[in-house]
Order: C-alpha cells, then sequence, then structure tokens
C-alpha cells in the first residue's frame, strides 16, 4: 500500500534490527556453531537455537553450552565472547536476508516522508556492516546501536537517542520490534510499539505487551499512517 506523499512527514520510525528487520538467526547461530565445534560439542540445529537469537553474544554462548550438556567456564566467557563476535563478523550475511516485505514498507514509509531509523542492542559497527551487505544502509538516517545510547533498550533514552539522531522528536515517533525490550522501550519513552510475530522472543509475541501485531510488514505502512498521519 502507497501512502499519500507527505502523511508522515516528521514522523520517525524506528526499528529493530535482529528478528524484526533481518532474519540474522542462521548466520548467529552458525558462529554458535563454530565456538561449540572448536570446543569439540555438538552443533545445535536452527530450531533448538533460534529462541537463544536476540539477546546477545554471551547469552547465546551460555544457553549454547547449556544446551551441550558443558558447563561454562565463566573466566573463560569474555574470550568465547570475542571469539565470537570475530567468527560473526566474518560471515555476518552469509545466510542472513531481510524478512518479506522489509524493502517494500521501508520504501513506502519514507515515501510519505517518515524518517526510519535503527534502535538496536547488537554493536553499532556490526548493525552497519549487516545493513550494509545487505543494502539497506541507505533506507536509515541514523543506526544506533548500545554503544551511542546512554544505555540499553529497554531504557527509553536509546530509543530517543536514535529517534533525535534521524532528525525526529520521540512525541512523533514509533517503535517496531520483536522483543520485550522493544516493547520496554517504547513504553518507556510514551510511545507506541508494534511487534512483529516472526522475530526472536522466547515469550509469544501477542504476549509481550506490544500495543499492535503484526505478522507481515505490508501491514506496516497503513499502521503506521494511522498511528501518526
Amino acid at each position: 500500500m502507497s501512502l499519500a506523499p507527505e502523511s508522515l512527514t516528521g514522523a520517525v520510525i524506528a526499528f529493530d534490527l535482529d528478528g524484526t528487520l533481518v532474519d540474522s538467526a542462521p548466520d548467529l547461530i552458525g558462529s554458535l556453531n563454530v565456538i561449540l565445534h572448536e570446543k569439540r560439542l555438538p552443533a545445535l540445529s536452527l530450531r533448538q537455537a533460534r529462541p537463544m537469537v536476540g539477546r546477545g553474544a554471551r547469552a547465546m554462548i551460555e544457553q549454547g553450552f547449556a544446551a551441550a550438556g558443558e558447563p561454562l567456564d565463566a573466566a573463560e566467557t569474555p574470550a568465547l565472547v570475542r571469539r565470537f563476535i570475530a567468527v560473526y563478523r566474518e560471515r555476518i550475511a552469509l545466510e542472513s536476508r531481510p524478512f518479506e516485505g522489509v524493502e517494500a514498507a521501508l520504501t513506502d514509509l519514507a515515501g510519505a516522508g517518515a524518517g526510519l531509523c535503527v534502535c538496536t542492542n547488537k554493536f553499532t559497527d556490526l548493525s552497519v556492516a549487516l545493513l550494509d551487505a545487505l543494502d539497506l544502509s541507505r533506507h536509515f538516517a541514523a543506526v544506533i546501536g548500545p554503544d551511542l545510547a546512554p544505555a540499553p533498550k529497554p531504557d527509553a533514552r536509546h530509543l530517543i537517542a536514535a529517534v533525535e539522531a534521524a532528525g525526529g522528536r520521540i512525541e512523533r515517533a514509533l517503535m517496531v520490534g520483536d522483543s520485550a525490550a522493544d516493547v520496554g522501550a517504547a513504553r518507556a519513552a510514551g510511545v507506541p510499539s508494534i511487534v512483529v510475530g516472526f522475530g526472536y522472543t522466547e515469550i509469544a509475541p501477542a504476549e509481550l505487551g506490544g500495543d499492535h501485531l503484526i505478522e507481515h510488514f505490508s501491514e506496516l505502512a497503513p499502521l503506521a499512517a494511522r498511528l501518526l498521519g
């Protein structure tokens, strides 16, 4: 659905990255499996490990080792996290792809005058590398990871920083995400939250407490127009 020109002028739509814009689970899980292999532990299937994605490298490694039945030495964890990030950086978009409808939705929103930004708990350099590799960076006025924010989501200041970096005001913004952190940041900032039903969450998307739930990106533009137009 194409929106009326200028109908969203001045509005900013903030997006989470992993599990919202991009299905990055295959490369994240592939990187985890490299770490497990190096430790002579069994690999995890995509289905097994998908719920582990979305809470950061440390949490993925901890859950991966637990699933393999191997206690994780806390003293070794920082080195494993560094190794994971190095492996992931090399394969950042080997299998990762935008979710269906992402490009069309971003084009429609921008065509209606909305500013677009990425508000993610993935570090900014990795986020930009992923977006660049998938030719998505051109859609966004700002990409703000936790390293560029006063505090990470669900802190409202992360979302506010991303919206302001895109040239907007939090009073006319909304957050699109797949996790409790996304919903929490939106609620703390006093803006609407839209939850996608296909992301990475151990809680059912409908139970995350978001204001709206979509199952496909074709639903996003008309909903944003209703909320912010």
